[in-house]
């Protein structure tokens, strides 16, 4: 498997962007993405010509769409075929969901806290969900220097909230990226973990993202693993009850600094390692640049799940730089939530 740089919230001219699908796919290779997902308003006649713009520029491109109602954004990758939002009311996003599964895609939240009508039409979440099972990730991370925004922060409470609750909803950032522009705010990745060969770039993507298998950063790529039993458990696993006697296992994390390296700045500096869990943060070591990464044991006894988070100073400000989506623990009887 590989990691790949993508961006996963994209516009062009055939929704409300300024930018053809060229222009998008070279901008994206000149920041050092790996591909991207092109997700116009409501229409996916953007990809029209998508081969001809992967062989062009070099850029994979994931086919999505984002249904966009009055009632909130749902980013959806993987679908084949358009689909209409406009049947669908506040009360039943779960039809829209379930047509989304029917095609083999996934469907995310997109910018679900972000102001609302008349400052941006449906773009606050107010689409009720009966069951958080149906919906595959939430947008956590939305345009620039993400994790200074509110609203941002509220979807991260969301996201943890859920995973607190027992739902394995996976998270991923997003730019909302409508034209080609220079700007010199930190942008975040999503990286996913994809299968080296067979099927498209689509498959493949929707595939790591159903699986949790992402990382997302303002600069160096966060990694997690857990040990447990004699095996090694990574992004997105689920780790068995087992039998160990003592129920330990052992967390090893580490930053790859020399991911895109060339597109991202921070000072030197000794960064923040912290292990967040359901039962709030088990650990918390300082991180060097230069580190080769952290290990820590501990017991698992009311694990329900973990994951990794980075913190440090960017731009003068102290934040989290990167987080990974989580492992997560088998309860007995192998239940989540229902």
């Amino acid at each position: 498997m590989n990691w790949m740089a993508c961006e996963l919230h994209t516009h062009t001219f055939h929704s409300d962007g300024s930018q053809s699908l060229e222009e998008l796919a070279a901008g994206a290779k000149a920041l050092g993405f790996d591909c991207i997902a092109l997700t116009d308003h409501n229409t996916m006649s953007g990809l029209w010509n998508k081969e001809a713009v992967e062989q062009q520029t070099g850029m994979n491109i994931i086919q999505g769409m984002e249904w966009t109602t009055f009632f909130g954004h749902m980013v959806t990758l993987g679908v084949k075929d358009y689909i209409d939002w406009r049947p669908v009311g506040p009360g039943d996003i779960h039809a829209g969901l379930a047509r989304v599964h029917e095609q083999g895609g996934i469907a995310g939240m997109a910018h679900p806290f972000r102001p609302g009508s008349p400052m941006c039409t449906g773009c606050y979440w107010e689409f009720e969900l009966r069951d958080w099972n149906d919906l595959d990730y939430i947008e956590v991370w939305s345009t620039t220097f993400a994790p200074l925004k509110n609203n941002n922060a509220r979807a991260f409470r969301l996201w943890t909230d859920k995973l607190n609750e027992g739902f394995r909803i996976a998270a991923t950032s997003g730019r909302d990226w409508h034209r080609q522009e220079q700007t010199d705010k930190p942008l975040s990745v999503t990286y996913l973990l994809m299968e080296e060969h067979g099927g498209s770039i689509t498959d493949k993507a929707v595939a790591a993202l159903s699986a949790g298998r992402a990382s997302v950063t303002l600069g160096p790529r966060l990694d997690l693993g857990v040990h447990f039993g004699g095996q090694l458990y990574g992004i997105g696993d689920a780790v068995p009850e087992g039998t160990s006697p003592d129920h330990t296992i052992e967390l090893q994390a580490a930053a790859d600094f020399e991911a895109r390296k060339e597109h991202w700045e921070l000072p030197e500096q000794i960064y923040t390692l912290r292990f967040h869990s359901n039962l709030g943060m088990v650990s918390e070591l300082p991180y060097a640049a230069d580190s080769k990464g952290c290990n820590v044991t501990l017991s698992r006894e009311g694990l329900r799940w973990v994951r990794a988070e980075l913190w440090g100073t960017i731009r003068g400000v102290r934040t989290m730089i990167a987080f990974t989506n989580p492992i997560y623990f088998d309860e007995p009887g192998g239940e989540t939530a229902q």
